[in-house]
C-alpha cells in the first residue's frame, strides 16, 4: 500500500523552525523523506537544528530570518530556492506572545506580537506563495491557535488573540485565492502544548489549575501531536483540505 504521507523530493521551509513547535514539525516532515530549510531568527539556533537534521542524513539548510522584515523573509525563499531547489511546503511558525492588560499594554509590545504572528506569516505566505504559484503546486501551514477563536483565561493576551484570530481568516483568504492555481492553505490551531513557554506559564498557580481543568483530556499536548496534525494537512493525504483550521486542543474549544 501506499504511503500517502511519504514527503520524499519535496523541499519544506519553516519560520521559526529552531525550537519547540517548530522544531518538532522540522523532525517530522524530515522524517517524512522532505529535505528541510530552518528559518530562525537566532542563528545559533537555526544551524544546531540544520545540523542536528543533517546529521540524520536529510539534506537542510538554515537561514537567518527576522519576520518582521518582509525583506529579510524574501531573501530567506531565495536563499531556500537557491540551495534545496524550490519549495513544495511552507510552515508559517514563528510567533510570541505578551500576557499583559489591554489597558496597559504598550503600542510596542502590541505591534510586536503583531508583526511577528500576522506580518510575519503573510510576508511568508506571499513569498513562498509568489514561488508555489509559478510552479503550480504547494501546500502552506500557517500555525495559528485555539485563541484565534477562544478567549483563554485567566491570564490577559488581547494581541496574542487577535492576531490568532487574523492568522485564521488570512488562510481561508488566500485559500480562496490560490486554490484553482494548485496551491492549499490551511492553518492548524494548538491548545496548551508541552513547549517552554507553555511550561513557564503553568508555574502561575492560577494559571496552570486553569489551563488543565479547562482542558477536557487533562493535560499539555505534545509538540509531536501539533507535528503529525502539520504532517497530514502538508501530504497528499489532505489534497482536497484547503482554507481549513485544523484545531488540536484537547478538547479545550468543546465547552
Amino acid at each position: 500500500m501506499q504511503n500517502i504521507f511519504n514527503l520524499d523530493g519535496r523541499v519544506a521551509l519553516i519560520t521559526g523552525g529552531g525550537r519547540g513547535i517548530g522544531r518538532e514539525i522540522a523532525s517530522t516532515l524530515a522524517e517524512a523523506g522532505a529535505s528541510i530549510a530552518i528559518s530562525e531568527l537566532d542563528p545559533a539556533a537555526g544551524d544546531q537544528a540544520a545540523a542536528e537534521l543533517s546529521k540524520t542524513g536529510v539534506k537542510s539548510i538554515a537561514v537567518q530570518t527576522d519576520v518582521r522584515d518582509p525583506a529579510s523573509v524574501d531573501a530567506a525563499v531565495e536563499a531556500t530556492v537557491k540551495a534545496l531547489g524550490k519549495i513544495d511546503i511552507l510552515i508559517a511558525c514563528a510567533g510570541i506572545c505578551v500576557n499583559t492588560p489591554a489597558e496597559s499594554t504598550s503600542t510596542e509590545d502590541w505591534l510586536n506580537v503583531i508583526n511577528i504572528n500576522l506580518n510575519g506569516v503573510y510576508w511568508a505566505c506571499r513569498a513562498a506563495g509568489r514561488h508555489m504559484l509559478a510552479q503550480k503546486s504547494g501546500a502552506i501551514v500557517n500555525i495559528a491557535s485555539m485563541s484565534g477563536s477562544i478567549v483563554n483565561k485567566p491570564q490577559p493576551q488581547a494581541a496574542y488573540n487577535a492576531s490568532k484570530a487574523a492568522v485564521i481568516h488570512l488562510t481561508r483568504s488566500l485559500a480562496a485565492e490560490w486554490a484553482d492555481r494548485g496551491v492549499r492553505v490551511n492553518s492548524i490551531s494548538p491548545g496548551y502544548i508541552g513547549t517552554e513557554m507553555t511550561k513557564r506559564g503553568l508555574s502561575v498557580p492560577e494559571w496552570g489549575k486553569t489551563w488543565l481543568d479547562m482542558t477536557p483530556m487533562g493535560r499539555l499536548g505534545t509538540p509531536k501531536e501539533i507535528a503529525y496534525g502539520v504532517l497530514y494537512l502538508v501530504s497528499d493525504a489532505a489534497s482536497f483540505a484547503t482554507g481549513t483550521d485544523l484545531i488540536v486542543d484537547g478538547g479545550y474549544t468543546a465547552w
